[in-house]
């Protein structure tokens, strides 16, 4: 039998509603049982991810694409105790807020309810199945999950975890839908069923996110890239900030929050830079230099306009020599993508000063651009990333997949 994504969108809008009406604490058992399946289940996750991962070497796909793709049983845990750090988190679905008696007698708040159906259409990245659909789960959403060709044997076996959950609890199976035609016309008509579909998630690389934002007919969150920048302050402490470079740039580059523009004040410069030359030559890095640090690295290449746009994704990054903090705020206000920015310095008010004005989705001070991330954020993991500050902004949890209704409590008012 053929599959239909229209469909597979009306039968998800019919299970929303049975997935709304889920207390706290079926959802988060039935969140549990699925993290258990999920273990038990490592061993066939991990045969699918094979076929995937040998698939992607033979059509020459990157290794930072091979590296989202890859799944072993460490990563698999990981992925588990998310889910469960997810069930164990507060509902928001019925939480109500800002209750003020007006004028009139009336008591006016808001209550969070869920938005419905969401569709995540998402590449390379199989952990994407699991966490997308436990956060909409928590947040009381039935989920259409649209995966790339490039992990689509790994994602199937992923949703047999999750089908095995439900059919536990005895929930429609349409709550959670895997698509497993990765054809770019189911895609595409996905894209067109607002009747069903209350919002569109896409999380890849930046030609998939603007291609969704411009064909949709369903509202979308966007995240275009992360061009994610460290500033070294005149008073930062260099051992820290060395470290926040370390961390930021090399631990894992083919992530959206990882370093790529390196900004350094020129009082700390001639002390910041050769240290800064000497860890990125470690890590063979392609440097791209403005004309003021260019000499503290040996095979750079002058820094162009494009440099300072550049989301890398690999073991290369842009590092420019600024006069003051302002010309720093200058340059990341200029060139932000809008997802996190850091500064090293050990100035309170500097600090306090670049969290108050940069207004990317996360700001930091003196801690790893590696924590913009809904896992260590305290979300317990993330949807995605929202760099269009509406309706959300920064990294997405339960919270943010609900909405607010007003609620209205009287005691025989009408209005005069």
């Amino acid at each position: 039998m053929s599959f239909s994504i229209t469909e597979a969108a009306k039968e998800a809008k019919k299970a929303a509603r049975q997935v709304a009406n889920l207390n706290a604490q079926q959802k988060d058992q039935l969140l549990t049982d699925i993290a258990e399946s999920l273990i038990s289940n490592t061993k066939s996750i991990l045969i699918a991810n094979a076929k995937d991962l040998a698939a992607g070497e033979e059509n020459g796909l990157d290794a930072a694409m091979l590296d989202r793709l890859a799944l072993d049983p460490t990563r698999i845990q990981g992925i588990a105790d998310a889910v469960i750090e997810i069930a164990g988190q507060t509902d928001p679905v019925g939480s109500i807020s800002k209750i003020e008696r007006m004028p009139s007698g009336i008591q006016v708040g808001k209550m969070r309810i869920p938005l419905g159906v969401i569709a995540m259409i998402y590449e390379s990245r199989p952990n994407v199945t699991i966490d997308a659909a436990a956060l909409c789960l928590k947040a009381g959403n039935a989920v259409v999950l649209r995966g790339g060709k490039e992990a689509v044997h790994s994602n199937l076996a992923l949703a047999e975890c999750i089908k095995f959950a439900l059919a536990k609890h005895q929930l429609d199976p349409a709550a959670v839908v895997v698509v497993p035609d990765t054809d770019r016309a189911v895609m595409n008509e996905l894209m067109t069923l607002n009747e069903s579909i209350d919002l569109i998630i896409p999380r890849g690389g930046e030609g998939l996110i603007r291609f969704v934002s411009e064909n949709s007919r369903i509202p979308v969150i966007q995240h275009y890239k992360g061009v994610c920048h460290l500033y070294v302050d005149s008073t930062a402490d260099e051992a820290k900030a060395i470290n926040l470079l370390k961390n930021g740039k090399t631990q894992r580059t083919g992530v959206c929050n990882s370093l790529e523009t390196l900004l350094v004040h020129k009082d700390i410069a001639a002390t910041f830079l050769p240290k800064a030359a000497a860890l990125l030559a470690e890590h063979n890095t392609v440097i791209h230099a403005c004309e003021s640090s260019i000499e503290y690295f040996e095979g750079a290449e002058v820094a162009t306009e494009d440099d300072w746009h550049a989301e890398y994704l690999a073991m290369e990054i842009a590092i420019k020599v600024v006069s003051d903090f302002e010309q720093a705020i200058e340059h990341i206000e200029e060139y932000s993508s809008g997802h996190t920015e850091v500064i090293a310095s050990q100035d309170y008010s500097k600090t306090q000063e670049f969290i108050r004005r940069i207004n990317s989705a996360v700001v930091m001070a003196n801690a790893s651009s590696r924590f913009s991330d809904g896992g260590q954020l305290g979300l317990g993991a993330e949807i995605g990333i929202s760099t269009s500050k509406l309706h959300a902004y920064g990294p997405m949890g339960a919270e943010s997949l609900t909405t607010e209704k007003f609620i209205v409590m009287g005691d025989g008012e009408v209005r005069a």
